[in-house]
């Protein structure tokens, strides 16, 4: 059957990059890299997804290696996965903060069920990248942190955001998470393309966490409010 879980599914096993990045940058595909995340997004996807209701689109940046990079669920770490989601997994245990405000949003919005049945999370760029620093240690890295990555990732950026589409979102209106780069990046992708009807930024999970985490309800109720916690 064709339904949005295995539209999604499918769009994930396709997913490649293969043009040049630039010296130190490595690109971070959990489809192709890792056999459990595989088996566990489409144990999740086959759980929430398994119909054809229109859902809304939320973008967020680029998966990072804690969360997608390790699930293939965006905004879902391995705790998230299984105690908020109820899929067991065999995946190495990782901790995302990003991972447990959405979840939070997610909870205040009825939980997991309720919330995916509205809105399809990915990102703007669907795979992740990692940069060797110092020490030959590899830290999560942006698709617009670097011009040179940004100008390589722009063909296959645009061209996932017209495949997401096609899952069968609607296009009234997109959800960035991000209010800066990001939101500035899709925006003007929107004006030259008319993707969406609107693009509506909200803050990124990350920088809540990490600098507002004494404002996190205030946070979440903001969330509540642009995404229609009410069920609207």
């Amino acid at each position: 059957m064709n339904t949005f879980a295995e539209r999604v599914i499918a769009f994930n096993r396709a997913l490649a990059f293969t043009d040049s990045l630039p010296a130190g940058i490595r690109i971070m595909n959990p489809f192709r890299d890792n056999p459990g995340a595989l088996a566990a997004s489409e144990a999740f996807y086959r759980k929430y997804y398994s119909d054809n209701r229109p859902r809304r689109l939320i973008l967020g940046i680029n998966p990072g290696r804690l969360g997608a990079g390790a699930t293939g669920i965006p905004f879902t770490d391995t705790k998230r996965l299984r105690a908020a989601c109820g899929i067991p997994h065999d995946i190495p245990e990782t901790h995302e903060p990003s991972s447990v405000f959405v979840y939070e949003v997610i909870a205040a919005m009825g939980g997991p069920e309720a919330f995916y049945g509205r809105f399809y999370i990915n990102s703007v760029c669907p795979l992740g990248f990692t940069k060797t620093g110092a020490g030959s240690r590899e830290k999560n890295y942006n698709y617009y942190d670097d011009s040179e990555l940004l100008g390589a990732t722009a063909p296959f950026i645009t061209e996932n955001i017209r495949r997401q589409i096609a899952l069968g979102v609607l296009t009234d209106t997109c959800f960035c998470l991000g209010t800066g780069k990001n939101l500035s990046y899709l925006a003007a992708l929107n004006s030259r393309h008319a993707f969406f009807g609107k693009v509506t930024g909200l803050e990124h999970p990350r920088f809540v966490m990490q600098y507002r985490a004494k404002s996190k309800d205030q946070f979440i109720a903001r969330f509540l409010e642009l995404l229609g916690g009410n069920g609207s």
